[in-house]
């Protein structure tokens, strides 16, 4: 298990921090999912008051939550990549035997987040096209109202 400060993929705390880092992926892709659910609520609700209300302009605003649960989305996918390669790195650590105490005691994401905030927002599948067609529907309802 310990060999002079090392530590193999038996041991109880790399199981632990391997557990630790999958929670925290796992919480990231829920954040995604929520995000999406609350902006799809919140632009339907306001685009419902814009057509009762026959005011096109109020469709307008369901923009500033399609906007902003766009940038958070896309931020909660750049964590969970990042996270995803410091939990390989750590791993790799694991096989290579060059994993030491330190290692486990540092929970962090192993890559630039906010240049992978930017990377996700205009050009990840996993989020452009839902936020695109959001805001789509949000010009298209404010054409028609």
């Amino acid at each position: 298990m310990v060999e002079s400060g090392r530590f193999d993929a038996e041991s109880d705390a790399v199981r632990t921090h391997l557990e630790i880092m999958q929670g925290i992926v796992s919480r990231m892709a829920d954040n995604s999912r929520s995000c999406k659910v609350w902006c799809v609520t919140l632009v339907a609700a306001v685009l419902f008051l814009s057509a009762r209300s026959d005011g096109a302009n109020v469709a307008l605003v369901a923009l500033a939550p399609a906007i902003l649960f766009w940038v958070l989305d896309a931020y909660y996918l750049s964590l969970e990549r990042a996270f995803r390669a410091s939990y390989d790195a750590f791993v790799e650590k694991v096989r290579d035997g060059s994993l030491d105490i330190g290692d486990l005691y540092g929970v962090r994401p192993g890559e630039s987040v906010v240049r992978g905030v930017f990377w996700a927002l205009f050009r990840s599948f996993a989020v452009s096209p839902f936020y695109l067609m959001v805001v789509g529907t949000v010009g298209l309802t404010w054409m028609l109202v």
